[in-house]
């Protein structure tokens, strides 16, 4: 048996850029040992599968090390191939069965968005190997169900953070964002992820932390709409759009890869 599998880059409109996760189309439900492996073969942030069952699909997501509950990019770029490749009609929404519930994609001004659930933060003790590990004086520090949240002064002191990786993959979060508001032009806010524990030193664009970051960055600016750059080496950007207990976002994507697993 062979399976159609797919490299798409997330959250950009231009290849080799955004965050690129590998999709994997299947005939029938697979064991999750077996999904693992094939994410670690292909060594990405994220690994989607997709089975598509009664009027939805089944969307699972691994990491090379682990499977994860929510993951936004790998979500836009199976929405991206669902269209492409002529599954879906053009216009019509998709929507997918996750363990994070039912989420779903439909066409925008600003490419894909999709729909995803608001994580909260919650106040919380600050791990000392946390801050050590970053090595910053932060404004803020909230945690959610998944990661923490560290505001830092501005975006140079972001960009220049160089994170002790060892000591990071010991604070026990799935992930750290880091967050400022924005001084490059176009954008209110940008941000950086690091999830060492995960196999993912830092991501190059992560959808899931803007659950927390939209929402986080409406109290403080006061706007409904945003505009999002995650500053990693390859950078990213998409539009937030918090609403209630959900959050919106929308970006473009690129299919830089079609082949046959075997």
């Amino acid at each position: 048996m062979s399976f159609n599998l797919f490299q798409v880059d997330a959250f950009t409109n231009e290849p080799f850029s955004g965050n690129p996760a590998a999709i994997c189309f299947l005939p029938a439900p697979q064991e999750a040992v077996w999904m693992q492996q094939v994410a670690a073969e292909m060594n990405l942030s994220e690994t989607a599968f997709l089975y598509q069952k009664e009027g939805c699909c089944e969307l699972r997501w691994f990491t090379p090390v682990s499977e994860v509950d929510l993951c936004g990019h790998a979500t836009l770029a199976s929405a991206h191939l669902l269209w492409e490749e002529g599954l879906y009609q053009e216009n019509a929404p998709i929507q997918f069965k996750t363990k994070s519930g039912f989420l779903t994609a439909t066409k925008s001004e600003n490419g894909i968005e999709i729909d995803l659930p608001a994580e909260p933060i919650h106040v919380s003790e600050t791990p000392s190997d946390l801050i050590q590990a970053l090595g910053v004086n932060p404004l803020f520090v909230g945690k959610t169900s998944f990661d923490f949240l560290i505001e830092v002064e501005t975006e140079e002191v972001l960009r220049k953070i160089k994170p002790d990786f060892p000591l990071l993959k010991t604070v026990p979060t799935r992930g750290v964002i880091v967050t400022s508001h924005a001084s490059t032009e176009g954008y209110d806010f940008v941000s950086r992820f690091f999830a060492p524990k995960f196999g993912i030193d830092e991501d190059p664009v992560t959808g899931s932390a803007h659950c927390t970051l939209g929402p986080f960055w409406q109290d403080k600016l006061s706007k409904n709409e945003m505009h999002a750059y995650q500053a990693s080496a390859r950078g990213g950007m998409m539009t937030v759009r918090p609403k209630g207990n959900r959050v919106f976002l929308s970006g473009e994507a690129v299919t830089v890869l079609r082949g046959k697993l075997l």
